[in-house]
């Protein structure tokens, strides 16, 4: 995708998106119980002397999340544990919680990054501060095989009247209803299969995520597909989102020093041979930056 074709939004809502209420609710609790402890001294020797970094995970495939070994794995995890081991911290520690819970998190000291493949936007530009972005993505509907409402983007199901689903949070709610689809009708659901499982049982029509997560969910199912990924249209522009690592405002220096490794990696093509195995392909690797995607 171009880089051209991409703009950079401020709408209210993205995928796995940060629900501000609930973070705000979450960073209170983490205030008054005490949970929070106070960093002092520079992090990344802090990190290096305890020989551990505590990543926060949101448990979804395939960004960060429990394998069936009950192992941590996932794009971002197996990311991060290359690179804190060159910046000399050898063991990873995940830490699971839910995504609106990752920011709160990190801000309150339950763990020392977020690795769950985040989306960089505005709004959580105002909160934390991001790595350059390790991929970028385009959005996919999970469809019935054949497509037979050919629904291709988000003003085809608007001009067909489907029953639209796509997941809790999604970027995907806001870029529906750019497109014309009242919000309360969007069917919401808790993740990729059990999209995949309506569209399968015919309770909806179609189901929207990243090209990602649609292409991966569909790839053993006899009777769902996914579309061609495309860009959807915010404000009569094309637009593209990337994820990173995010990290507390005061650590720019682990920030730019983690920043340095992922810009080594992509220039070697490393990078995207620890992506490829989660099922990214090379057109979403990306050279967008953090400050472009927060603007």
């Amino acid at each position: 995708m171009a880089r051209t074709a991409r703009r950079l939004r401020t709408g209210p809502l993205r995928r796995r998106t940060l629900l501000l209420g609930s973070a705000a609710a979450a960073v209170g609790a983490a205030a008054t119980t005490g949970c929070a402890r106070v960093a002092s001294g520079d992090v990344l020797d802090r990190l290096r002397s305890q020989g551990t970094v505590r990543l926060g995970i949101a448990g979804e495939v395939p960004y960060g999340y429990v394998d069936e070994r009950g192992e941590f794995t996932g794009e971002a995890p197996e990311l991060a544990r290359v690179v804190f081991k060159r910046l000399g911290v050898d063991r990873i520690q995940p830490v699971a919680t839910d995504f609106a819970s990752l920011i709160p998190g990190l801000n309150s000291q339950q763990f020392d990054v977020v690795s769950a493949g985040m989306y960089i936007t505005k709004e959580r530009c105002a909160q934390v501060i991001f790595s350059d972005p390790e991929y970028q993505m385009l959005d996919s509907f999970v469809v019935r095989k054949g497509n037979p409402k050919n629904l291709r983007s988000y003003e085809d199901v608007v001009r067909a009247r489907a029953r639209f689903a796509t997941g809790t949070g999604y970027a995907q709610i806001d870029h529906a209803v750019a497109a014309g689809y009242p919000e309360k009708d969007i069917v919401i659901l808790q993740d990729q299969v059990a999209g995949l499982n309506a569209v399968e049982s015919g309770r909806v029509d179609v189901f929207a995520g990243t090209a990602l997560t649609t292409r991966e969910v569909v790839r053993k199912s006899a009777r769902a597909e996914a579309t061609a990924p495309f860009a959807a249209v915010m404000d009569g522009e094309k637009t593209i989102d990337g994820g990173g690592f995010a990290f507390r405002p005061t650590d720019t220096e682990l920030r730019d020093a983690f920043n340095a490794e992922i810009h080594k990696m992509k220039k070697s093509g490393e990078l995207f041979r620890i992506l490829r195995p989660f099922g990214f392909t090379e057109a979403e690797m990306t050279t967008l930056t953090a400050e472009e995607l927060c603007r």
